[in-house]
């Protein structure tokens, strides 16, 4: 019969096909079913020949045994806030019986739904796993129990090879002889990486959604039970939705496996993913305290600052330093609108095509970062009453009000460096829900520190705008001059002579020689180029007379006041002994200035500001602990009590008729404190107190230049130091002062009761 004889629907052909085919079928059903059996046995032999050659040559489990997760230094305000982590990892230990059950179940289910079952191994999964590799030839697939990821984790490296694995392997069936499952899932839940930095759950719980792990609901847990699988692929933050198909997985695994009933089920899907605001290395409450704390614990544990679960207790309180922070910030940024828009940071060429200009619009964004809520933005359409920007995704239209500090730019007859245009970077700030406006990130800036006057602890502390653009700190770095506010120091130091707060000295225009200020013929000026006669000393410190303070050193001498000043903590060599002293002409920083005036809140005595209260470890138990002497120590006494109970009437009358008389806005009795504005008006100051805290304020640039023609330390200055103190001091009733033995009152005014060296002298520079 020949070949055409035969067609193709042929019951003869068809039979002999069918003949044929079975056997090869059926083989092919019957390895696909031995196929996993096969493998698993191939599996057990090759583990045992394994065990036989290389199971001495395992590592030792002392690390698991003995176990010492690298915890990141962590700095606390007093009352428990976390203002700080420093380390390359961010850890949280948390015991066993500490996490929950929720936790546990989600991690089992997506991880490893037999962990409690195994021996280390799931010989099935494992013989699936190899029946794919061997298919896929030689690619991985996973099959790793929790045990072998936890071997993995502490003794292997990230290669994929078949020899790893069943190291892998008889690491974890070792694992299981030495430890219980409960012991290995802590282990587990401590140790693995979870992305951004995380390792632990603890610290995923943090990161991600910014609460501990205990307070996790049943889609939270899943969502970061699927980050062990791919940290970066699974990143809620990064990836929402994969992270929510992988969540849906986990939840279905949970379901089916009884740990959570329908109702759950369904709860958790419904749930809307509430992720933590990225804190970008803690978005911060006091930056600044917490890189000194780490400094300061760098001193002294060197290499374990890091990694040894260092606890780093400060004195921070974080309701001041709440107040102080958006004090300082609305101090400047209320300066900086007053003087106008200064136009974009820069411009760049934008692509016609929409593609590229994204990305270079992109890169732009990135280049400039974002200041806190100052965004970066490129603008990318102008009209007259809008303005179109971009930060890479969707456009954002800025009109109506979100214009009006920027109109000056949208003129036609704008200069160019300032004109907006296509391509310009810019900032935007959201003022409402969807309502954005054009501003700009302020160029000056500012520190405040608050102390208690008692011991010096630093209650709060913020060293300029914003730390992430310059991490430079004012408080305790910047040596500036303090103009007026220094004055209080050259008083005391006159009535350590025998001055009087009732002394009159002559508010008269004077002529320094060149040899007494140690550089040129000088002329001083007062600040409003009034001369008033003679006046006492109360009158010339509420009024900030310079030449009254002038005349006063001059009295005293220049020597003794540089002398004297070594009491209240400065660097004498930062003020020469000059005629110029008197104005402020020296150095100080805002930290030293704190300390000084203390001592005029606290009755004479001398306190060393303090950051850090005690250092704990990981268990809590104290490493350290700060003894501060404190007011009231008569071996840290610096001054007579009743000198720095005149200083402080003077300071008071500052504030009650003085140059900071605007303070009487808080309707506080117990105020006091000094204004400081130093030559052209480069320096902004005040420092001022109650009996409890002490603060000073310093507004200035870092580069000195002026902050304007009438601009001074009561206009700019003050005003963020009664915000601070407005809010610090709410709780607190009026400290009214007593009088302390050897000062009598007479009339309005206070007195020695007895004659002291050099008193008597009622009048000076008055002829």
């Amino acid at each position: 019969m020949s070949r055409s004889q035969i067609s193709p629907d042929s019951p003869a052909r068809s039979r002999a096909q069918s003949t044929r085919r079975r056997p090869r079928w059926g083989k092919l059903a019957l390895i696909a079913l031995a196929a996993p059996f096969v493998a698993a046995a191939t599996v057990v032999l090759a583990l045992g020949l394994a065990v036989l050659l290389i199971n001495d040559r395992l590592p030792p489990l002392d690390g698991l045994i003995a176990y010492k997760p690298r915890i990141p230094l962590r700095i606390l305000s007093a009352d428990g806030i976390l203002i700080g982590e420093f380390g390359e990892e961010r850890r949280t230990f948390v015991p066993i019986h500490e996490v929950p059950q929720v936790m546990k179940d989600a991690l089992v289910a997506a991880e490893d739904a037999r962990f409690f079952d195994h021996v280390g191994v799931d010989l099935i999964g494992v013989a699936r796993a190899a029946v794919v590799n061997m298919m896929a030839r030689g690619t991985e697939q996973g099959a790793s129990t929790i045990t072998m990821q936890l071997a993995r984790e502490f003794f292997l490296s990230p290669e994929r090879t078949y020899s790893r694995k069943i190291v892998e392997i008889l690491l974890a069936l070792k694992i299981e002889e030495t430890l219980t499952k409960e012991q290995i899932l802590e282990l587990y839940i401590n140790q693995i990486f979870l992305g951004k930095r995380a390792y632990g759950f603890g610290a995923a719980a943090q990161t991600y959604f910014g609460k501990p792990l205990a307070e996790l609901t049943v889609a939270e847990a899943a969502m970061l039970a699927g980050l062990p699988k791919a940290p970066s692929r699974f990143n809620p933050m990064v990836n929402p939705k994969r992270a929510t198909e992988r969540q849906r997985y986990i939840l279905r695994r949970m379901r089916e496996a009884g740990f959570i009933a329908d109702t759950q089920y369904q709860a958790a899907l419904e749930e809307p993913l509430r992720l933590a605001r990225p804190r970008g290395d803690l978005a911060p409450l006091a930056p600044y305290a917490a890189e000194m704390a780490r400094q300061l614990a760098y001193d002294l544990y060197r290499e374990d600052t890091y990694s040894a679960g260092l606890v780093v207790h400060t004195t921070i309180l974080a309701s001041e330093q709440t107040a102080a922070r958006a004090a300082v910030k609305n101090g400047i940024i209320e300066y900086d609108r007053r003087y106008g828009y200064r136009g974009p940071e820069r411009f760049i060429e934008l692509a016609s095509n929409n593609q590229r200009a994204n990305a270079q619009i992109e890169s732009a964004v990135a280049e400039a970062d974002d200041v806190e809520e100052f965004l970066a933005a490129v603008v990318v359409q102008v009209a007259p009453n809008r303005v179109v920007v971009s930060r890479g995704a969707e456009p954002i239209t800025v009109q109506g009000e979100g214009l009006r500090f920027a109109a000056s730019a949208l003129r036609e007859n704008a200069s160019p460096a300032r004109k907006l245009r296509r391509g310009a970077v810019v900032r935007i700030v959201e003022r409402k829900a969807g309502q954005y406006e054009i501003t700009q990130v302020p160029e000056v800036e500012a520190a405040l520190v608050g102390l208690s006057t008692a011991d010096g602890a630093v209650r709060a502390l913020v060293g300029g705008f914003d730390f992430s653009r310059n991490k430079f700190n004012r408080v305790t770095q910047a040596w500036r001059q303090p103009g007026s506010s220094f004055k209080p120091f050259i008083f005391s130091a006159a009535l350590e002579r025998g001055f009087m707060t009732s002394t009159l000295v002559n508010d008269t225009p004077v002529q320094i020689d060149p040899k007494r200020t140690g550089n040129q013929l000088w002329e001083p000026k007062n600040y409003d180029g009034k001369f008033e006669g003679p006046m006492t000393l109360r009158e010339a410190m509420a009024k900030s007379k310079n030449m009254v303070s002038i005349r006063l050193l001059d009295a005293i001498g220049p020597q003794y006041a540089q002398d004297y000043l070594a009491r209240f903590g400065f660097d004498t060599e930062r003020h020469p002994p000059y005629l110029t002293m008197a104005l402020g002409a020296g150095s100080v920083t805002p930290w030293q200035m704190a300390a000084g005036y203390a001592v005029f809140a606290n009755g004479g005595y001398r306190v060393e500001p303090y950051l850090i209260s005690r250092i704990t470890d990981s268990q809590g138990r104290v490493l350290a602990q700060a003894r501060p002497p404190r007011a009231g120590d008569e071996e840290r006494r610096v001054i007579d009590a009743r000198n720095a109970f005149l200083v402080d009437s003077l300071l008071q009358s500052v504030v009650a008729n003085g140059t900071a008389v605007r303070a009487q806005t808080l309707k506080r009795n117990d105020l006091a404190g000094k204004t400081g504005t130093t030559n052209d008006a480069h320096d902004a100051w005040f420092a001022g107190y109650n009996p409890r805290l002490v603060s000073v304020v310093w507004v200035g640039y870092d580069q000195p230049r002026k902050l304007g023609e009438r601009e001074t330390g009561g206009g700019l200055a003050l005003p963020i130091w009664m915000s601070y103190m407005g809010q610090a001091l709410a709780r607190e009733p009026d400290r009214p002062r007593s009088v302390p033995a050897g000062v009598v009152r007479l009339l309005d005014e206070f007195y020695y009761s007895e004659v002291r060296p050099g008193q008597g002298v009622e009048k000076l520079g008055i002829d």
